[in-house]
């Protein structure tokens, strides 16, 4: 125990956190637009796969790390304007509609990887490239602060970048207003002239470019190859964390942080004597935990409603 705080109390892994956190954050703010607009993508998961893989490709084709995330973003926005459009316009079943793709896209990955790369495992053949580090001015002086905040990948900050402008978009702009009014009421949008599948279609195709973000950074950021299933659940272990936070960007924020510490938690502890079986459930456990209280939250404040209205009547 005594080992595990020393190597968990430190700047090393308050930054190993951050890290950990960054491709959840973009996963959260690709499940918590498409919440907001009263749609839910389950193929946020893989759309973070195919973006880490179109990230790698491109990359290594062009010999530009930016090329490669413009590219996998572009992926990732068609991707996600075909799922909204099969559910929104062939009026297919949203849900059996993210299910169908993830099947498909956990295999498909790994057959163009194939065609590629001659390998079904791993990228390593491709000479890819990879995002900047970034030093922070001033702030790479301070010390102990500096060590945590400073040097982080480039998608981290601009995974904090998209954390503001989506507030700003949500709560402070006329297309977030409608945006949200089409996820709240789709028949008093459309009364007042509102076109509630184009603004469904907006949500989603931002859902996509944030969910392609999150899985370039696990490729040219974290890592810098492409490894079959490399995301393993940060996609719905983000829309978790949207659903916790209340589709709310601070909450989102911090159910991001929470389950980016348990997987620092569960990295930092796998270097230690303990069984590696028990250590990897760590992430998913606290995922199950947070969406039980977070249900649980969900179902007193419905009761309280319910109360509050009947006691008005």
């Amino acid at each position: 125990m005594s080992q595990a705080l020393h190597l968990i109390l430190t700047p090393t892994f308050l930054a190993t956190v951050i890290r950990m956190t960054t491709p959840i954050l973009f996963a959260c703010l690709a499940g918590m637009v498409v919440d907001r607009a009263g749609m839910m993508n389950l193929a946020v998961e893989t759309t973070m796969l195919i973006g880490a893989l179109m990230g790698v490709l491109i990359s290594a084709w062009t010999h530009s790390a930016w090329i490669g995330l413009i590219g996998a973003v572009l992926v990732g926005i068609g991707v996600s304007a075909v799922i909204g459009y099969t559910a929104l316009v062939l009026q297919a079943d949203m849900y059996m509609n993210g299910v169908a793709f993830n099947l498909m896209m956990n295999g498909g990955t790994v057959f163009v990887l194939y065609l590629a790369v001659g390998s079904k495992g791993m990228s390593t053949g491709l000479r890819s490239e990879v995002l900047p580090q970034i030093a922070l001015p001033l702030v790479e002086k301070i010390p102990v602060l500096g060590e945590i905040l400073s040097g982080q990948n480039v998608l981290t900050y601009i995974a904090v970048l998209c954390l503001v402008l989506m507030y700003y978009f949500l709560f402070r702009t006329k297309l977030g207003l409608r945006l949200r009014l089409v996820g709240e009421n789709p028949a008093a949008a459309e009364s007042v002239g509102i076109n509630s599948v184009r603004m469904k279609m907006l949500a989603m195709c931002i859902s996509g470019a944030m969910s392609a973000m999150g899985g370039c950074f696990l490729s040219m950021g974290y890592v810098s190859w492409f490894q079959a299933n490399m995301t393993s659940g940060r996609g719905f272990i983000g829309m978790a964390s949207s659903s916790l936070g209340g589709a709310a960007p601070l909450g989102g924020l911090l159910a991001s942080l929470l389950f980016g510490t348990a997987d620092a938690v569960s990295n930092t502890l796998s270097t230690l004597s303990i069984p590696s079986e028990l250590v990897s459930m760590i992430p998913y456990a606290v995922t199950i935990i947070g969406l039980v209280i977070s249900s649980g939250a969900s179902r007193r404040k419905a009761n309280r409603k319910k109360a509050k209205s009947q006691a008005t009547v």
